[in-house]
């Protein structure tokens, strides 16, 4: 059984008891729903899946409750379009302006919990997003000058609103497997999560977090931490080609600015192949483009909703295989310090293999000022098959350094295949655009570029690429107080 609170072992329920039939066509939401009040009147337990396949709308969790989904349980999310129902409406929280709809509501899910305690999700069986959309309007927040990355800049208006539906369009619909607003002493471990619609796992102003060994492959992001504090993410296996695998935010949602401390990613899997193909075990690479026309996402980020900050987060043991690399972005006025990312190995990347980037979109209430990073260390780090483009990138901006980073005992090898007008490049400023590497075009250098950092310790930076490439290795602008020590490239300062 799951390793939760004391309180999951006082009983247990089978929700065959209520009526669940778990034949595949009965919709079960009910008799679940009608277990879950059940063990919770009686002072909390464990709710049983035994093994069938759960049709189901939104399920509602309770505190001092854990839902076991044993082997061969599966929770088929249903299909307001083929099965007769829909899901909970998204709660009326008034103008949501900051952030997009999928992270602003929580009771449009398949599962969902509000203001709970003790509560665990776990077991060896399925959750299958088969009827949850992928789809979610974006913010509301009119300045658009960072709402979207740059690479989506000849979309049609068409093409966006195939992505972003109208609000209205959404009541029925779910569009998160796990949704969990304040919610505290949290366990999730052990399930597989095939297609999770706009975001299989998010949990939005909670505290006390473990979560171990899920699986997920999905069509949007994987699992979404906002606003939370003490959480650990473990022992996870996540595919997401089309957005962020693992990623920390710091949010309005929760209607102020909160916070995220204490967060430790470890011994986890991130990637972005096809849809699909890591749970089947054929690890497709036939698409080579997400939605917003960069390469497979698949990462570990923090980022980009960056209101309130981060402070002492630990990355370590962890594997990227064809994705974008480890993001760090603050462009809404928090802080990021006190980060470690260690031991982190990286393969095919399609985009910059490490990006930091402070920058000043500003999405939020007028007045948010300009972030701050620092305290940023990056130790035996091994990336290989990364996109010639984008080096190691640390982007400040003016008056605005980031500060204090270390990269010590870090490889990278590069596919290579920078020209001569490539090195030539000064790449603009652009301080309110959306953050990624591609927002720069193709770098001025290959392996590290940096530009606006004081305190910039190199140690044992070992940089290499296939074939030839007319850029220098390393390009410097504005970066002061720097140590290098056993790196052969060094500098050039532009």
């Amino acid at each position: 059984m799951i390793a939760g609170a004391p309180v999951h072992a006082r009983q247990s329920l089978d929700v065959r008891q209520l009526g669940a039939r778990g034949d595949g066509r009965t919709l079960d939401h009910h008799a679940i729903n009608a277990a879950i009040a059940q063990v919770a009147r009686g002072g909390g337990g464990t709710v049983v899946l035994p093994a069938g396949r759960y049709l189901c709308f939104s399920i509602r969790l309770a505190s001092g409750v854990a839902l076991w989904l044993a082997e061969g349980a599966v929770i088929e999310a249903a299909d307001p379009a083929r099965h007769g129902g829909r899901y909970d409406d998204p709660e009326p929280r008034g103008a949501q302006l900051y952030q997009d709809f999928g992270h602003s509501h929580w009771h449009n899910s398949l599962i969902w919990g509000d203001g709970l305690h003790d509560i665990a999700i776990g077991g060896p069986g399925r959750i299958e997003g088969i009827g949850l959309t992928r789809n979610g309007p974006g913010s509301r927040w009119r300045a658009q000058t960072g709402e979207r990355p740059l690479s989506m800049r000849g979309m049609s208006a068409e093409a966006i609103a195939a992505l972003e539906p109208d609000i209205d369009a959404m009541r029925g619909q779910g569009n998160k497997a796990i949704a969990l607003r304040d919610c505290h002493r949290v366990v999730l471990e052990g399930l597989t999560i095939d297609r999770g619609g706009h975001i299989a796992v998010l949990l939005t102003g909670c505290t006390r977090i473990a979560i171990d060994r899920l699986t997920i492959d999905s069509e949007r992001d994987g699992i979404d931490l906002d606003g939370i504090g003490h959480a650990s993410v473990t022992r996870c296996r996540i595919n997401t080609p089309n957005d962020d695998a693992i990623v920390i935010k710091s949010s309005l949602a929760m209607g102020r600015p909160i916070g995220v401390e204490n967060i430790v990613i470890r011994d986890c899997i991130v990637s972005g192949y096809d849809r699909g193909t890591m749970l089947d075990g054929t690890y497709g690479t036939r698409r080579w483009f997400a939605p917003d026309r960069d390469g497979p996402t698949g990462r570990i980020k923090i980022g980009t909703e960056s209101n309130g900050g981060f402070r002492n987060i630990l990355i370590e043991d962890c594997r990227f295989e064809r994705s974008r690399g480890l993001a760090l972005e603050t462009v809404d006025g928090g802080v990021i310090e006190d980060v470690i990312a260690r031991r982190l190995t990286l393969h095919d990347v399609t985009s910059a293999p490490v990006f930091l980037r402070l920058g000043h979109r500003g999405r939020g209430p007028a007045g948010v000022p300009v972030g701050a990073m620092r305290g940023i260390m990056l130790n035996d780090i091994v990336a290989t098959g990364i996109d010639h483009r984008y080096p190691l990138i640390l982007a400040g901006l003016t008056g605005h350094p980031i500060r204090d980073v270390t990269v010590a005992r870090v490889s990278l090898h590069y596919r290579g295949g920078g020209t001569g007008d490539d090195a030539a490049r000064l790449p603009e400023e652009l301080a309110h655009a959306y953050p990624e590497p591609s927002m720069f075009g193709t770098m001025p250098a290959w392996g590290l570029w940096a530009r606006h950092v004081d305190g910039l310790r190199v140690d044992r930076l070992t940089l290499d690429h296939d074939g030839d490439d007319a850029r220098a290795a390393v390009a410097l602008n504005d970066v002061t107080r720097i140590t290098a020590r056993e790196t052969p490239f060094w500098p050039q300062t532009r």
